[in-house]
């Protein structure tokens, strides 16, 4: 059978110069469609979809990198191989949480590529501003209660992760788990609904301009409210308690970052592509640290559904660990009276 030419292929190679020797042809580029902004049925911009906040890239900058906002390319993908390699070569009997050994492949997607050393970008050192009066104060405290949850006193004395009330993934701000880093976002035209997997936490969020609920009732998670500015999603949160912690869980004592009930929290959400949605938040608290900080994290789509976190069918653990420190204590008294 001879072989088929199309009049396009002889076309070009009438047409089309020769390469000089030596040169080399370069494929022609791929054009990309261009990505439109989708919209709601009532002309809003659409973020509605299951999402993660999981990723590699440390809340706070480390000190030795300074003002370096960026990695280089190249220093992005060492990072994350490093950490990586880090996380699968734990101990079997030494496992520990991080912000990645249960996310899978969603931890890292688009890390490597945002190339940022640290979600906080202002302050310039990407770190949490010092203490202020106010919290320095309140250090004292929050050393006694600590000493408490190790103690294990109560069941009051341990922390909200613990006693399945909130890991503080739920934000704002939020920062994202060590697992189950998933959320879905349900908008309509009055409000918009944040549900994080973690832990089981749905978040409303009115559109239509209602005022904030009077300073003298007091949320865990604050009162949020919610406006559009062109594309992006902006919402407002105040009215918190002086309980809620920005990080999770408790088994590295990462609810450390605390707040005092003046928390301010504005966050922005932009959609950036068919996958990705751009999540910044602002944390100004005059209770607590000298100046505010703002950070970013890339949240990125994944498959549905998500899960309940169904935490006190299975918490066996803070009845274990109570018993385990009265046992501790009898031991120690046991030995004592020797």
């Amino acid at each position: 059978m001879r072989p088929q030419f199309s009049i396009s292929i002889l076309i070009a190679a009438v047409l089309l110069p020769s390469p000089a020797p030596g040169q080399t042809v370069k494929p022609a580029a791929k054009t990309t469609k261009a990505w439109t902004q989708p919209r709601t049925p009532d002309g809003q911009p659409d973020l509605q979809g299951y999402w993660t906040n999981a990723t590699i890239i440390p809340l706070e900058r480390p000190r030795e990198l300074g003002t370096k906002e960026f990695y280089t390319e190249a220093e992005a993908a060492a990072f994350e191989k490093e950490r990586l390699a880090k996380e699968n070569s734990q101990a079997q009997n030494d496992i520990h949480y991080d912000n990645v050994i249960w996310q899978g492949e969603n931890y890292s997607k688009g890390d490597a590529a945002n190339r940022r050393t640290s979600l906080i970008f202002d302050p310039p050192d990407g770190r949490i501003p010092p203490l202020n009066a106010k919290g320095q104060k309140r250090l004292a405290a929050e050393a006694e209660a600590a000493r408490r949850r190790e103690a294990a006193e109560s069941a009051d004395s341990r922390n909200l992760a613990e006693r399945c009330i909130s890991w503080g993934a739920e934000g704002p701000p939020m920062l994202g788990s060590t697992y189950n880093a998933n959320l879905q976002i349900v908008q309509s035209g009055a409000q918009v609904v944040i549900y994080n997997e973690m832990m089981h936490g749905g978040r409303i969020v009115p559109l239509n301009g209602m005022p904030h609920l009077d300073a003298s009732i007091r949320q865990l998670g604050g009162d949020s409210r919610g406006h559009w500015e062109g594309d992006a999603l902006v919402v407002d949160s105040t009215n918190f308690t002086d309980q809620t912690n920005f990080r999770g869980p408790p088994a590295t004592a990462r609810q450390d970052i605390f707040s005092s009930a003046e928390l301010h929290v504005v966050e922005r959400f932009t959609r950036t592509g068919p996958d990705t949605i751009r999540y910044r938040f602002t944390v100004d608290d005059p209770g607590t640290w000298t100046k505010p900080w703002t950070g970013e994290i890339m949240m990125r789509k994944i498959q549905g559904p998500i899960y309940e976190y169904a935490c006190h069918e299975g918490n066996y653990g803070l009845a274990n660990i109570l018993a385990g420190a009265r046992a501790a204590e009898a031991a120690a008294q046991t030995v004592k009276s020797k």
